[in-house]
């Protein structure tokens, strides 16, 4: 089923020749019912995460077995891996250059790197053993990765800690970014995702302040946007950025840190995800449905 087209009234938007540098669009076509599952299997969890690996194929992160369920772009099911104790509580998944794709698991306050078939290439943390905000080789339930071109590894530790961890792409520690709970300029309450724009600044999803917090490259704090962000981020080539929230059941268009769009009534959209052709994917994790979300002319 699809839903009717969702208008965005937006403002200041500048042309170009490719999605990530075009006008935004008018509109959006939600299509709800996208991911076709195998007949027999069920999503039986939350669907914590989804994200493309922009050659064709979307990456449905359930918490539950199998966690890894693969699909074609028009929604047809390609396969599922992941069985038994390999999550205790998967939380979100994304690709790297080379089609691995790197895992949160915020129960077991481990991050992890697979290849596409789902051998363990690194591991990040320390199984059941949970660190604070000063520790520097233990999380406490991180919820969110972004990898940065040169293979530098950001960790969102926010359920527990107040945090950005920076490690570089053998897994060494590099820096702490935040690490003080609260309110003022710089502190972090509650961080829910991390994504770097092509400054190499570091956005956070501050959800607890219903603000990203925005980080120069070397952790320094730089400044606020007012947007609520408990959910996902995603940047552009053009630094377009897309927050989604949970409380709020959207997705803000943000640029310059000023809101100049938003799609709405997405009910919880935890996992958020882009194409190559600049298609949406969002994921209820509440009521375990994918969407597929379609800018329109």
């Amino acid at each position: 089923m699809k839903s009717p087209l969702l208008a965005l009234c937006l403002a200041a938007v500048l042309a170009s020749s490719t999605f990530a540098q075009s006008p935004l669009p008018g509109s959006f076509d939600i299509n709800m019912d996208w991911a076709r599952l195998p007949e027999g299997m069920t999503w039986n969890a939350s669907t914590s995460n989804v994200v493309a690996d922009g050659k064709g194929q979307v990456l449905v992160f359930v918490r539950a077995a199998p966690y890894f369920r693969f699909f074609n772009r028009d929604g047809s099911f390609i396969r599922a891996w992941g069985e038994g104790e390999l999550f205790s509580e998967p939380h979100s998944a994304i690709f790297d250059a080379d089609g691995n794709i790197w895992t949160t698991d915020s129960r077991d306050h481990l991050v992890r790197k697979f290849t596409p078939d789902g051998q363990l290439l690194m591991s990040i943390g320390k199984r059941g053993v949970a660190g604070d905000n000063s520790s520097t080789d233990s999380f406490n339930r991180p919820n969110a990765v972004a990898l940065a071109p040169n293979g530098d590894i950001f960790v969102c530790d926010g359920y527990e800690n107040a945090r950005i961890m920076q490690f570089n792409s053998k897994g060494e520690f590099i820096r702490i970014i935040g690490g003080v709970e609260g309110s003022e300029p710089g502190q972090l309450a509650l961080p829910h995702g991390v994504a770097l724009d092509s400054r190499g600044r570091i956005l956070v999803s501050d959800s607890d302040n219903q603000r990203v917090s925005v980080f120069g490259p070397s952790g320094n704090f730089i400044e606020t946007w007012p947007v609520p962000s408990r959910g996902n981020m995603i940047t552009t080539a053009d630094d377009t950025v897309y927050v989604s929230d949970v409380n709020a059941g959207s997705v803000s268009i943000v640029r310059d840190g000023r809101v100049v769009g938003k799609i709405e009534n997405l009910g919880r959209p935890h996992g958020l995800a882009m194409d190559s052709d600049g298609t949406l994917y969002a994921s209820d994790s509440a009521n375990r449905v994918i969407m597929k979300i379609t800018p329109q002319p």
